[in-house]
């Protein structure tokens, strides 16, 4: 069963498609249509939908998330309370988020609006007193323009001044004990499996050998929304024990494959800052809310943004079967396009990190058409190890050069030895890294192009940290 809140009444869910999306839900089994359906791909922001869930300690408040009800699946809402558009105003009287857009003209044709109120409700439960770069990371993930920004960030800085005072805030305990009581033993339905233990979660898997299994969906959901594919059964680990833990050792940060990326942010931009660009553009924010770390490795995509960041890093994944987990460097990982060394029965735990020490200078870059909300052309990570100007060490990973991320060893055997601050190791090694692949000609750019550019970061990256430089290891992210 899936239990959870629409607005403030509890549902109940026995059966349901395992592709179904929250969007036709919402549209066809609810028959709320405030919520629209633009791109189906989760780029556009018209389907935005908040989902409340209970706070992670006492000392915390109920979390408003948004998520992009095109390509979320009825897996993920169990135990959370699901708000529309639909639910803000009350009393006949519009929300103030939504007054704020009416006083400041900041509404548009009409199509995408509900999205941007959603998106702007969230952020209203969240931060008060957003500055400007909050509300531009808060919208990120609504693209329309139709008739400009600077009204509707006017707006969202306006209402979100103060803290939030609504119908949602002072029925927040009673919201927070009826999201205590949807907890239920027997999760899932037929079609959806939801295994909260490591053992079930390895029954289902041998039970069920041809079912998807299925974290933030929002790579999988383009199959049924943009394929049109149908699957008969899927298997969320979101609920697994232990996937979605994030913890420090003395050496190193251990990441549970099932953490979404907005959740484990703070902590991993703390011991690793330098990943800062390649988080912060990470798709959009409800696409951060909803992608994992372990799906972003498991998808094993040659342009996924993290796997170059965690090969430059020289991570290390965990692979659990239930019964044992074994550990493998992530250059071993990546088999072949959309291949790993993944066994039937086996899935990813965790990815460990280790800690940078004070002489290794880490720099991530991502170049793309658009800032946020666009998949690399090139991604590129090094992670420099020196001592006295002498390359002890180098690690990279590149995304969007290969069929699957990778390594230049190449540079690594040309470089270690050499001063870093001399111009024969600048050139060098922009000669090796133009050298060294064969990327596709494609509609994000050339091969000519990712070739120049990855030479391009070799040289940034060289004069951003010479040992004069008082912007070691920092990564700049262009507004």
């Amino acid at each position: 069963m899936i239990r959870f809140l629409i607005n403030h009444d509890i549902v109940e869910i026995e059966e349901a498609r395992a592709d179904l999306t929250l969007l036709q839900y919402i549209r066809e089994h609810r028959e709320q249509t405030g919520t629209k359906e633009g791109c189906a791909a989760g780029d556009c922001g018209a389907c935005t939908v908040v989902l409340v869930e209970p706070p992670k300690s006492h000392a915390d408040t109920l979390h408003y998330r948004t998520v992009n009800s095109c390509i979320t699946l009825m897996s993920a809402i169990h135990g959370k309370q699901l708000l529309l558009v639909e639910h803000l105003a009350s009393d006949n009287q519009l929300h103030p988020v939504q007054q704020a857009l009416v006083d400041h003209h900041g509404s548009q044709c009409g199509f995408c609006t509900p999205g941007f109120i959603m998106s702007m409700f969230a952020l209203y439960h969240t931060n008060s007193k957003p500055n400007r770069d909050d509300v531009l990371q808060a919208l990120s993930g609504n693209l329309c323009r139709c008739t400009g920004y600077r009204p509707i960030i006017d707006a969202a800085l306006s209402v979100c001044a103060q803290a939030p005072d609504d119908q949602f805030s002072r029925r927040a305990t009673e919201t927070l004990a009826k999201l205590n009581s949807l907890s239920d033993s027997n999760l899932g339905t037929d079609n959806i499996l939801m295994p909260t233990s490591r053992e079930a979660l390895r029954d289902a898997m041998a039970t069920h050998p041809d079912a998807q299994l299925v974290a933030g969906s929002t790579d999988l959901s383009l199959q049924f929304t943009q394929q049109l594919k149908n699957i008969g059964k899927l298997i969320s680990v979101s609920h697994v024990d232990g996937l979605r833990d994030c913890t420090k050792t003395e050496h190193s940060l251990i990441i549970g494959a099932a953490s979404a990326i907005n959740d484990v942010s703070p902590k991993l931009l703390s011991h690793f800052p330098q990943a800062a660009e390649l988080i912060t553009r990470f798709a959009s924010l409800p696409i951060r809310n909803q992608a994992t770390i372990g799906g972003n490795v498991a998808n094993a995509s040659p342009i996924g943004d993290l796997p170059p960041l965690l090969l430059a890093l020289n991570a290390t994944i965990h692979i659990d079967n239930g019964h044992t987990v074994r550990t493998v460097p992530i250059n071993a990982f990546f088999t072949g396009y959309r291949d790993t060394v993944l066994k039937q029965g086996e899935w990813i735990s965790a990815i460990e990190l280790p800690l940078l020490h004070s002489n290794q200078h880490v720099a991530a870059y991502k170049i793309s058409k658009r800032f946020e909300d666009d998949i690399s052309a090139v991604c590129a990570v090094f992670n420099v190890t020196l001592d006295n100007d002498k390359v002890v060490a180098i690690s990279t990973g590149f995304g969007g050069v290969a069929a699957t991320p990778v390594q230049c060893v190449a540079l690594s055997d040309a470089l270690v030895g050499r001063t870093f601050s001399s111009s024969e190791c600048l050139s060098l090694g922009k000669q090796i890294l133009e050298e060294s692949f064969s990327p596709i000609d494609d509609v994000r750019a050339s091969a000519e192009y990712r070739k120049a550019v990855l030479a391009n970061l070799w040289h940034r990256f060289w004069l951003e940290h010479q040992a004069n430089n008082e912007i070691e290891t920092r990564v700049v992210v262009h507004a």
